[in-house]
């Protein structure tokens, strides 16, 4: 079972270096930790898509998290500090599903200071053109940096 880590006191909201605002660490956190459950209001897939339509002209941007194929986590209701966890193409986090509860856990040590990031690694059912590719723009600037949040297909 992970370590067990204090959010109340453990983590902070403010400005960051990768998009608007970012969860940092207080205190030092080890590896293997789990760190906050991703709350909000459980939805299904045709909700959040009334919710938020598709407007192929935006930079996709949401508090949403599918849990599965039928059940989306819409952190914008009911959402806690882990909504504003930013993407990472060179994450020190990672989302971890355990019984459709979403938890973010540390995979490696982050230090006091450091900014929490996971790799969203969205899948789209469409082509991943250039186009799409520019719709969900990464601005990580991690060395390994893929210029989108979009996982590579396989």
């Amino acid at each position: 079972m992970p370590e067990r880590f204090s959010v109340t006191r453990g983590l902070v909201l403010r400005q960051s270096k990768i998009h608007g605002r970012g969860v940092y660490a207080r205190e030092p956190i080890p590896e293997g930790t789990r760190i906050v459950e991703y709350r909000g209001e459980r939805i299904t897939m045709a909700e959040a898509e009334a919710r938020y339509p598709d407007d192929p002209d935006a930079v996709y941007h949401t508090f949403l998290f599918s849990v599965d194929d039928e059940t989306v986590i819409d952190a914008a209701y009911q959402g806690n500090i882990a909504r504003w966890i930013n993407h990472s193409c060179d994450p020190n986090c990672e989302a971890v599903d355990e019984d459709g509860r979403i938890f973010i856990e540390s995979i490696r040590d982050i230090a006091a200071g450091e900014e929490l990031a996971y790799d969203y690694h969205f899948i789209l059912e469409v082509r991943h053109s250039p186009a799409m590719k520019r719709r969900y723009p990464c601005i990580c600037g991690a060395p390994n940096c893929r210029g989108t949040m979009l996982a590579k297909k396989r």
